[in-house]
C-alpha cells in the first residue's frame, strides 16, 4: 500500500507543535501500526532526519504505551485492540492517516506522539492498593469466601491497562473510567473493604486536581476502551463515593 500519513511533530513540552505530511510506499497490510512507523523512521533516519517519536513496549496489547490517536480514534478502528494490534489491512491503498498524541490538559506532550501519563500513576498511588499485614498473622485468602459474580466483576476491571484512551475519548477528558475500574478492583472484594473510604475519596480528589473533566455520560470511553472496561464501574464508584462522604 501505499499512504500519506500526517503526523503531530512536537520538539518538548514548551514548543509549538504541527502536522507534518509523510509519504510512505510498500506496506504489507499484516504490518501492525508500529511496524509501520518502525519503517517511516528508518526512512527518515537514512535520509538524515529525524525519526517520529512514539512510545511502546510489550508490543503484545498489555501495557497501554503505544497510545496514538489515528483517524480521530484512541488506538485507531479497530475495536478491542492496543495501537500496536492494529494492523494495516484496517486501512486502503491510497489513504491518508492521521496521527496524533493523546489530547488532555493531564497528559502534557514530551515530544511528538509520546505524552506524560504519569497522573495515572498519582491517582492509583492515592489509594490504587490495600495494606496487609505480613508480619507473621496473615489469613489464607482462599478461607475468604467471594461472591462468584463479585470476583468476576472485580477482574474485569483489573484488567485495565491505564492506557488513557478514555480520556482521549472523552470531549471532557474524564478520567473516570480509569480511575472507577481501580477502585471497583478493591470494592468488590472483602480485602479491599476495609479502607473502602478512603481510597475512594483520596483517588476521586487526585483525579479531580490532576485537572480531568467531568463524565460526560456519552460512553465513547467504553467504546473506544481496549480492554472493554464498563460504564457499570463508574457508577459503583459514584455509589462508593458518595457513601464514603457521608461517612466522612
Amino acid at each position: 500500500m501505499n499512504l500519506t500519513l500526517k503526523i503531530w511533530r512536537q520538539q518538548d513540552a514548551n514548543t509549538k507543535g504541527k502536522m507534518v505530511d509523510y509519504p510512505i510506499s510498500g506496506v504489507d497490510e499484516d504490518m501492525s501500526f508500529l511496524e509501520m512507523l518502525d519503517v517511516l523512521n528508518e526512512d527518515l533516519i537514512s535520509k538524515g532526519e529525524e525519526p517520529v517519536e512514539f512510545d511502546h513496549d510489550c508490543r503484545e496489547g498489555i501495557c497501554g504505551a503505544c497510545s496514538l490517536q489515528i483517524n480521530g480514534e484512541p488506538h485507531g478502528p479497530d475495536r478491542g485492540v492496543t495501537t500496536c494490534q492494529l494492523h494495516m489491512r484496517m486501512f486502503n491503498d491510497g489513504d491518508t492517516i492521521t496521527i496524533e498524541p493523546f489530547r488532555a490538559k493531564a497528559f502534557p506532550v514530551i515530544k511528538d506522539l509520546i505524552v506524560d501519563r504519569s497522573s495515572f500513576d498519582r491517582i492509583q498511588q492515592a489509594g490504587g492498593f490495600i495494606s496487609v499485614n505480613t508480619s507473621g498473622n496473615t489469613i489464607d485468602a482462599n478461607a475468604i469466601p467471594v461472591n462468584k459474580h463479585d470476583a468476576d466483576d472485580s477482574f474485569a476491571a483489573a484488567t485495565c491497562i491505564g492506557c488513557g484512551a478514555c480520556v482521549a475519548a472523552c470531549k471532557n477528558a474524564s478520567a473516570m473510567l480509569f480511575t472507577s475500574a481501580k477502585v471497583s478492583q478493591f470494592a468488590l472484594l472483602p480485602q479491599g473493604r476495609v479502607e473502602a473510604t478512603d481510597r475512594v475519596l483520596n483517588m476521586v480528589r487526585q483525579m479531580d486536581e490532576e485537572g480531568f473533566g467531568n463524565c460526560s455520560n456519552t460512553g465513547a470511553c467504553e467504546i473506544e476502551c481496549p480492554k472493554g472496561i464498563s460504564l457499570e464501574n463508574i457508577a459503583r464508584m459514584n455509589r462508593e463515593y458518595i457513601a464514603a462522604s457521608v461517612k466522612k
